[in-house]
């Protein structure tokens, strides 16, 4: 498996009951394919093969794991959650019950590696003039989901107001920068604030 220290530890310092959950994911992720290669992005494992495949995260009494391209995926197993209320494809995950079969995870791994390797890319978002809509990262998703509060205000913002928290984010230069910035992020809007809420009277 091509593995890294910085999983390890992420691994490693997760709540107790998270731990025997990602290292199963992470194992059924290098089963699917010997080529996966891992990263630590915004924060979080990555699994990448000519792109990103899929990734997961650990939380306070859950963990997510999600697919780069999961929106142009076949889901005729129906495994993939709702993302406004999942965060990360699969759902909140607190037990190894709630997760699908291996051979089930492994097939869908191996359909997002397929995706990578054909060179087929996620949909450009179509420009509209009724209604500005901006994509928010996933990370940020998964950070908001934290925080009921913050991830309803969140919703609830102006595109504008939206606008500035996620390019503030995208322009940090270093993942401790970005999660730094996450993490202030998400106690601000949970409080209601807006990103230049301290300029503004």
């Amino acid at each position: 498996m091509n593995t890294i220290v910085q999983v390890d530890q992420y691994i490693a310092n997760s709540a107790e009951f998270a731990i025997p959950i990602l290292d199963h994911l992470r194992s059924l992720v290098h089963r699917a394919d010997a080529r996966i290669e891992e990263k630590i992005k915004w924060g979080m494992p990555f699994f990448d093969f000519k792109g990103t495949v899929c990734h997961m995260a650990s939380f306070k009494k859950h963990c997510v794991f999600g697919f780069w391209k999961a929106s142009i995926m076949q889901d005729d197993l129906g495994i993939f959650k709702d993302s406004a209320e999942a965060m990360g494809g699969l759902g909140q995950i607190k037990s190894f019950d709630d997760l699908p079969s291996d051979e089930v995870l492994i097939d869908y791994i191996q359909q997002a590696i397929k995706l990578n390797e054909e060179g087929v890319k996620l949909p450009s978002k179509p420009k509209t003039t009724e209604k500005k809509e901006i994509a928010t990262p996933q990370y940020f998703l998964d950070a908001l989901q934290e925080d009921p509060s913050a991830l309803s205000t969140f919703q609830n913002f102006s595109y504008s107001n939206k606008k500035e928290y996620i390019e503030w984010l995208e322009e940090a230069k270093t993942e401790a920068t970005k999660q730094k910035r996450l993490d202030t992020a998400v106690e601000w809007i949970a409080e209601g604030k807006t990103r230049m809420w301290k300029y503004k009277k």
